[in-house]
């Protein structure tokens, strides 16, 4: 089997961990996991394929996310994933969106231990790579360590040897999904205990971490810490994960010299067809806190969208960072 190295990840993310997004945290950091955005069995089962799993070979290690209740299109989910060449299949129980509730996955499925079992031994009987599941700490009135400690005992003997845990509860009733990532009030000690109960599974916790210096004290506790909007609004927070982490003492680059690596990339998307937005919205925090960031982003958000906009756009942003 795959052995992943998880000590730090970014967590999946609707509509901003697409392709062109994990392309460019990775040439800021060779070694954090990368997750790819939710994608649901029947998205998967019934569209693109191909454009659905499309993903760049530098994007490893790469997992991708599945939403769903079904144990037979799980498994057929998983088996597409692993022939696309993906590190690890995760299952969604984290969502807390009216749709996904509407549609039995996501966070809803917390209260559902059997049946989240069902579904990861489908993946895990059917794949050679890791299954492994994210999950809140509770939901609405189910949100006593109990439940969260029975959920991870069943579906770890059905196979699931990593747990993610956002140490926040989901309001599936009354709260937002953007309310849910932050009114419910954090509580790490519920992940800290699970791996004192569970020293034998791995365990991940995700929820408010924003700086390196937190990741270091969390694995004092955990096997992993996963950021999540801090490392997409301010990447730059990764580009010493590398050696504080990996022991790879590479060279660091420039922010400068990270968007040149990018323009290949860019370049070589724009001639099959992707919009130049569609790429520079993922960088707009490269420079957060430098000297020019605000010129930066305003240069790529009037200019980016423009018909017939090309690589050069990039290029004339960055000339704006003093």
């Amino acid at each position: 089997m795959t052995v992943i190295d998880r000590t730090l990840s970014i967590a999946p993310m609707l509509d901003w961990t697409d392709r062109f997004d994990r392309y460019f945290l990775r040439l800021i950091s060779k070694h954090v996991l990368l997750y790819t955005e939710m994608i649901t069995t029947g998205a998967l089962l019934h569209g693109d394929q191909d454009y659905l799993l499309a993903f760049d070979a530098l994007e490893h290690p790469v997992a991708l996310q599945l939403g769903g209740s079904d144990p037979v299109a799980l498994a057929e989910c998983a088996k597409l994933c692993e022939r696309h060449g993906y590190d690890e299949i995760n299952l969604n129980l984290g969502c807390p969106s009216d749709r996904v509730q509407s549609g039995r996955f996501g966070a809803c499925l917390m209260i559902e231990p059997a049946l989240v079992s069902d579904c990861i031994r489908a993946m895990v009987e059917s794949v050679e790579i890791p299954v492994t599941l994210k999950s809140r700490i509770g939901i609405d009135e189910h949100d006593s360590y109990d439940v969260l400690r029975q959920l991870v005992e069943q579906v770890s003997a059905a196979g699931c040897k990593t747990f993610i845990v956002h140490a926040r509860k989901a309001w599936l009733k009354g709260l937002s999904p953007k309310e849910n990532r932050d009114i419910p009030p954090l509580q790490y000690d519920r992940a800290h205990r699970l791996k004192k109960d569970f020293p034998e599974l791995e365990i991940v916790i995700n929820g408010g971490i924003k700086t390196l210096g937190q990741v270091e004290e969390q694995l004092q506790h955990v096997d992993g810490v996963m950021i999540g909007r801090e490392a997409y609004h301010n990447p730059w927070i990764l580009a010493e994960a590398d050696w504080r982490f990996y022991q790879d003492e590479h060279v660091i680059p420039t922010r400068h010299q990270v968007l040149e690596q990018l323009m290949p990339f860019v370049e070589h998307e724009l001639g099959q067809g992707v919009k130049l937005h569609q790429i520079t919205r993922h960088i707009l925090g490269l420079f957060q806190g430098q000297p020019g960031a605000r010129a930066w982003r305003r240069y790529l958000s009037e200019n980016a969208h423009l018909k017939g906009a090309g690589a050069e756009v990039i290029q004339q942003a960055a000339e704006l960072i003093t």
